[in-house]
This record gives structure tokens, C-alpha cells and sequence, in this order.
């Protein structure tokens, strides 16, 4: 506001307080999260600017608030037998078959080629992608009730599929792998054991030369 004084002093609310999750700054206008536990999606919350003159004169927006909870536990894989930058390309689309068949709202949380190398633009017809659904109330529904509905859902989603890439495709469930940095992979432990047992040679070496010096001596 480029008025002066009382006329160019705003103040910022959140348009009747529609939710309990986010809060705003009076001052500064910025909004900050108070309490989103367990809950993801995108909010919609109503803004308004308003000055402190004798004449108030207000203005309204909407701003959108994405709560990305990307370390859920109710986090479901479904894997596609597309190349990723065809799903890539048409994710809305994707987004939207899932959504409408489950009959919650999808958020993805992830979208790529290779389980293991995650930054490797594979070539394989194989894409993996990570979804959460959230009810009319933008709480998380559990992972085993998303994976139920997928199933009964199942041969829809995939004739609805067939439309967005104009092919035959195929729609499956999988576990979200173990975060790598709490497991270790099978060529980790390789390593580790091929390591000992290297450690343990070398030393059994050491001490026949040992022995062997040692006898020649006497």
C-alpha cells in the first residue's frame, strides 16, 4: 500500500479462520503451520490484506499451502509398465485416474525409473511411483486401505490408463524399499564380508612370516 500513515499500515488475516492447521502473521503476512500432523495435501487458505485507515479498504487472495509428508508411513508404490518420461509426461493425467478411482484425493510424492539408482534415467518400460491419499478431511489414509481400494480397483484403473498413454498398461502394488540409509544393501554386506576376510588373511600371513623368520634364526 503506498499511502501514508494509518492508510498504509496493513494488517493480514486469515478470512474467518477456516482451519485450525495454519496460522498467519498479522504483520508480515507470512502463514506458518501450527499443527499438521499426519496430514498432507494442498490447502486453499483466504487472505486478507486490510489497511488501518478511518476508511478501512481490504483486499482478498488465495493462497495454496502444499504439506508434503513425504516421510509417511502410509506411503503405497504402484508400479506402471510405462518409460518414465511418457508417465512423466502425462502425471496429471495419471494423478487424476488415481484419484477418481480411489475416491480420495492423491498426492505423489515421487516419480522415477530405477528402484536402486534413483537419478538413473532408465530406459526400462518400468516406472515406480510413490502416492499418499487423503480423505475429505486432508487426513492420511492408511496405507492398507489405499493398497485394498488399488486392487478392487484394479482392471479400471488400468482401462482408464489405456486412454491417457494409448496402450495396453498395467497397474501394480509394491513396498516402498527400506530407506537405504537405515539397511544394508546385499553389496554392502559383500563388501564387509570380502573386507574380513581379507583382514583375516593378511594377518594369518604376517604371523606365518613371523614363525618363519623366527625359525631360521634358530
Amino acid at each position: 500500500d503506498p499511502d501514508s500513515g494509518d492508510n498504509g499500515l496493513l494488517r493480514y488475516s486469515l478470512v474467518n479462520q477456516q482451519t485450525s492447521e495454519f496460522d498467519i502473521d498479522e504483520n508480515t503476512g507470512q502463514i506458518f503451520a501450527v499443527s499438521v500432523a499426519g496430514k498432507a495435501g494442498t490447502f486453499p487458505l483466504e487472505v486478507q490484506a486490510a489497511d488501518q485507515g478511518t476508511r478501512q479498504l481490504t483486499a482478498r487472495t488465495t493462497a495454496e499451502v502444499t504439506v508434503d509428508s513425504s516421510s509417511s508411513n502410509n506411503i503405497v508404490m504402484v508400479v506402471l509398465d510405462q518409460q518414465i518420461h511418457v508417465v512423466e509426461r502425462n502425471i496429471a493425467e495419471v494423478k487424476r485416474v488415481l484419484a477418481e478411482k480411489l475416491t480420495w484425493s492423491v498426492f505423489i510424492i515421487d516419480v522415477y525409473a530405477n528402484e536402486f539408482e534413483r537419478e538413473a534415467r532408465s530406459s526400462t518400460d518400468v516406472t515406480y511411483i510413490k502416492i499418499l491419499a487423503f480423505d475429505e478431511a486432508n487426513q492420511e489414509v492408511p496405507a492398507a486401505d489405499v493398497k485394498r481400494k488399488l486392487q478392487e480397483q484394479k482392471s479400471n484403473i488400468e482401462l482408464e490408463l489405456e486412454k491417457v498413454f494409448s496402450a495396453s498398461v498395467t497397474a501394480a502394488i509394491r513396498e516402498p524399499p527400506a530407506d537405504s540409509t537405515n539397511s544394508a544393501t546385499p553389496e554392502l554386506v559383500a563388501a564387509i564380508v570380502l573386507g574380513v576376510l581379507l583382514a583375516c588373511t593378511l594377518v594369518a600371513f604376517l604371523v606365518y612370516v613371523v614363525l618363519t623368520v623366527k625359525r631360521k634364526r634358530y
